[in-house]
């Protein structure tokens, strides 16, 4: 599609008034509404905000594409505006943003918005453009570089294909955002033909995966480049020489890429044979080890969560019924065994999804085997935890040492001898070595925790606590809802994860409080967001409070972790227990002493928000302050 299809004259602003980020946004969205693209301003405006909400749409380098999928959009439209000053816009860099591409698409729409992000994403990675769109006058010139820029690309495209050429395809995914996926993209095809390399990029972003590569590609393809940053389909390129890395490479490391995959000098990718081996090799250029275990955990983690969620709460509401009815109620029996029946899984699949991360599909069997075999050893959630990676692992040694079979036997590796000997090994490794050594573990960890004084565990209870705001469901926070997770499901006691459920729940709370009792100290959009934090923080969503942590790390983030010890201590101290993994308020009912668990909420929220309150600076110091350096 073409940009200036939907990038209209008359609805360019070339010389935006205003300073802040609201008013941009209400400046922006007014013209919309007074060209008649948009039929009310407050609906409009509404999807605009909730999205910034989520995480800012100024995405560095001076540039911000706030979008929307609205039902007061009345035909798809993207508003160019450029400001010779700056917006103070709360952008990813923490840099003003002088450009903006207000992007309105219809909510009954064919995910339009999406595809004019992916198109402006790629036009924008290249300095060019941007620097051409940052000194333009007129309108007339905007849609001229767009013009310029589309037909380079065509003719790029088709030089690309001229015979002799090295030949590479690629993949460029990102998890959450979709500029990167593209910019990814965009970086490789520009630095390829500038080598003479031909390439096809496949990108996978929150759309979906576009411009699937063919069979034919991949066989004729002289490298491959995984630019991604979430798990995309790896078996296709059995037999090629694979480059990993992060979409960041993409971005800023194409020539690197593009070099080691066109000449073959890249580890050759055996389906059979988990990749993490090979990138933890070059751990020094596309990512550490222990980013790769991290991925590998999470996905684990990822896998268990509805089950521990599900299970946890039905088994919580039925022993509410057993109080209430007794343990003959049909209440209770239905729901304790539904809810069993779901905690069941919780450590198999935890590990088989860890090993299924390492190994891939073959992964699966011996991992989940290990992860029941743990369970019935009494090794535990740690017993389960290291059944995974064991299992991804020796998996990996099966592949390596079966990638020599004659042709013939190959159909059977993935159907007999994977499935037989991943579980022999694991199983055995499981049943005389791992099982016993960590149940002795597990059950001393137990014992500790059963014979726990009241000083240590309030001590314990302000650690976990003060973890859950460290980086608000990043690898700290998870660390400590996962320890706390394997006391839940070892022993079926809830008290760390009242700890860890108030650690996660004071950031948002109080960021919430703090906005109502100090306005001045935060911009008009935060205030908003700030509103929504009350129902993310009640329903224990941490996350939340990202944007404001992002935007103000040191003092968001050390009265949070201040807050969150404080109140995940006294739920020690008070001897509060939730017999559920996650709900928040709504499950505080179930547990022991729910109402001291909500005063040990309100203390922690309300002595973070004081905190966080009165050392940030009023908005009004800070716009000096960056007026003065900006004239400095």
């Amino acid at each position: 599609m073409k940009i200036n299809d939907v990038l209209k004259k008359d609805l360019m602003i070339m010389d935006l008034k205003a300073r802040t980020k609201e008013s941009a946004i209400d400046e922006m969205v007014k013209r919309l509404v007074d060209e008649g693209a948009v039929s009310d301003f407050d609906t409009f405006k509404e999807g605009i905000m909730a999205r910034e909400a989520q995480t800012s749409t100024g995405l560095g380098d001076g540039i911000a594409m706030p979008h929307s999928k609205n039902k007061a959009v009345k035909e798809p439209a993207v508003l160019f505006a450029k400001s010779s000053s700056g917006v103070n816009y709360n952008a990813l860099d923490g840099q003003p943003v002088e450009i903006f591409f207000m992007i309105a698409a219809p909510e009954g729409g064919n995910d339009l918005h999406l595809e004019v992000l992916a198109s402006l994403s790629r036009r924008l990675v290249d300095a060019d453009v941007v620097q051409a769109l940052k000194t333009t006058q007129t309108p007339e010139d905007v849609q001229m570089i767009f013009d310029e820029s589309q037909e380079e690309e065509t003719v790029t495209e088709a030089q690309a294909h001229e015979e002799g050429k090295k030949f590479v395809v690629a993949v460029t995914a990102c998890p959450t955002g979709i500029a990167h996926t593209y910019m990814a993209e965009d970086s490789l095809k520009k630095k390829a033909a500038e080598m003479g390399v031909e390439i096809r990029v496949e990108t996978n972003g929150t759309d979906g995966a576009k411009n699937k590569l063919t069979e034919d590609e991949i066989r004729r393809a002289d490298g491959v480049i995984v630019a991604a940053d979430k798990k995309v389909d790896m078996a296709r390129f059995n037999g090629k020489p694979l480059v990993q890395r992060p979409v960041s490479d993409g971005i800023k490391k194409a020539e690197e890429l593009i070099t080691k995959a066109s000449t073959g000098n890249a580890p050759v990718f055996d389906s059979g044979e988990s990749y993490s081996a090979e990138r933890s090799s070059e751990t020094d250029e596309g990512g550490s080890v222990w980013q790769s275990v991290y991925k590998d955990l999470m996905n684990g983690i990822s896998h268990m969560l509805p089950f521990v969620v599900g299970g946890g709460i039905l088994l919580a509401i039925s022993f509410l019924f057993e109080s209430l009815l007794g343990s003959d109620s049909v209440f209770f029996t239905s729901l304790n065994s539904i809810g069993g029946s779901a905690f069941q899984f919780l450590i198999p699949i935890l590990a088989g999804y860890i090993a299924y991360s390492i190994a891939d599909r073959p992964g699966l069997l011996p991992g989940m085997a290990g992860g029941l075999l743990a369970v019935n050893s009494n090794a535990g959630f740690l017993g389960g935890l290291v059944a995974g990676f064991v299992a991804g692992y020796v998996m990996n040694w099966i592949k390596k040492m079966l990638r020599n079979v004659p042709k013939t036997f190959e159909g059977l590796k993935a159907i007999l001898l994977y499935p037989v000997l991943g579980l022999l090994v694991v199983g055995l490794l499981m049943f005389f070595l791992i099982g016993p050594f960590f149940a002795v573990i597990n059950n001393a960890m137990l014992d500790f925790l059963n014979n726990l004084g009241t000083g240590n565990a309030v001590v314990l209870g302000a650690v976990l606590g003060g973890m859950m705001a460290v980086d608000m469901g990043g690898p700290v926070n998870k660390a400590a809802y996962a320890f706390s997770i394997g006391i839940f499901t070892d022993t079926g006691e809830g008290a760390l994860m009242a700890a860890v459920m108030v650690g996660g729940m004071i950031p948002p709370l109080a960021i919430a409080i703090s906005t109502v009792l100090f306005k001045s100290k935060f911009t008009d959009l935060e205030r908003q967001s700030g509103l929504s934090n009350f129902v993310l923080g009640a329903s224990f969503i941490t996350e939340g409070a990202i944007p404001f942590a992002a935007a103000d790390p040191l003092r968001v983030i050390g009265s949070s972790i201040l807050g969150a010890a404080i109140g995940g201590g006294l739920t020690q101290l008070w001897n509060v227990s939730i017999p559920a993994p996650h709900g928040g308020l709504f499950v505080v009912g179930i547990g022991e002493n729910p109402l001291l668990f909500i005063v040990a909420l309100l203390i922690g929220s309300v002595i973070t928000a004081v905190v966080m309150g009165l050392w940030k600076p009023r908005v009004e110091d800070t716009k000096k302050n960056v007026t003065a350096s900006d004239m400095n």
